[in-house]
């Protein structure tokens, strides 16, 4: 028994790392390997599964912040990482900075403070879920569909306070499980000319700081049903989040400039179908929550 709880542990991990970043809603796989096969709630306790979540998503925003911790060096002036002037000029060279980061925070920061409870209680479930999956998809193929062939900005460091404000907006939208954070943000710096790559290395940096100011405070709000006995667990869990993560980012911005979004669009509707069977065709998604 054990070994199987381990096993389900490390499976959760992977799951997070793998989905976390990716525009493919991480809630909605959560959904079809948690609730629909791993049954949490027999999983350490419900409470204690709820933090072990929070633990493994704690370990992809760590593999986030690790693939672009010279970007956050560069932007708090740590080190030998702090943004040098341009060659033979007296002036820096444009790069992103902490203010792009803080504007594109502000939508999705506010909406939270105010709306967390009310999202919490009436949008997570399975069928909002697969609104937001089969909605954010559409919207995932319309960003490819009408992005122009030569973009603007083509790196991260050009993109301007306009668009880092309304790519925040876009977060805040995301908020809606299943719609896909990352998926939202990319699609909307798409449509806003922003090349795939570009847009991606915004949203996955801008995410960092988001995700873990949510994680921690979850985490501290539910320290009391951390056990020791369970440490094991999330250790294992927080790890195979993290390496995977750290392989998930990797592989996705080296692909999303080739690919696009499309694909990811395409594997979202199928996701659908295939929670839509479940939950629908065999009677399993009574009681089931996102």
């Amino acid at each position: 028994m054990l070994l199987l709880e381990m096993i389900k542990g490390i499976i959760l991990g992977i799951v997070e790392g793998l989905t976390e970043f990716a525009p493919v809603s991480s809630t909605g796989h959560m959904i079809l390997v948690d609730d629909m096969w791993l049954k949490s709630k027999e999983f350490l306790g419900s409470q204690s599964a709820f933090t072990f979540k929070i633990v493994i998503q704690l370990g992809s925003v760590f593999a986030g912040a690790w693939v672009f911790r010279e970007r956050y060096f560069e932007m708090l002036h740590i080190g030998k990482y702090k943004a040098q002037p341009a060659t033979g000029s007296r002036q820096r060279p444009k790069r992103l900075n902490l203010l792009h980061i803080l504007v594109g925070m502000i939508p999705a920061g506010v909406l939270g403070v105010l709306f967390d409870d009310v999202i919490e209680k009436y949008l997570f479930s399975v069928p909002t879920v697969m609104i937001g999956l089969f909605i954010g998809a559409l919207y995932m193929i319309a960003a490819d569909m009408y992005s122009k062939k030569v973009p603007n900005p083509r790196t991260v460091d050009e993109i301007n306070y306009v668009q880092a404000f309304i790519i925040g907006l876009s977060q805040a939208i995301a908020m809606w499980p299943g719609f896909s954070r990352s998926g939202s943000t990319i699609s909307t710096g798409v449509l806003m000319k922003m090349s795939h790559k570009s847009a991606s290395d915004f949203t996955f940096i801008m995410a960092v700081p988001v995700m873990l100011a949510a994680s921690g405070l979850s985490l501290v709000k539910n320290m009391e049903y951390i056990h020791l006995n369970h440490i094991g667990f999330y250790i294992l869990g927080f790890l195979a989040a993290f390496i995977v993560g750290l392989i998930a980012i990797k592989t996705f911005l080296s692909l999303i400039s080739r690919v696009k979004l499309v694909p990811f669009a395409i594997y979202r509707i199928v996701l659908v179908i295939i929670i839509a069977i479940l939950y629908f065709g065999f009677g399993i998604g009574q009681g089931i929550t996102a």
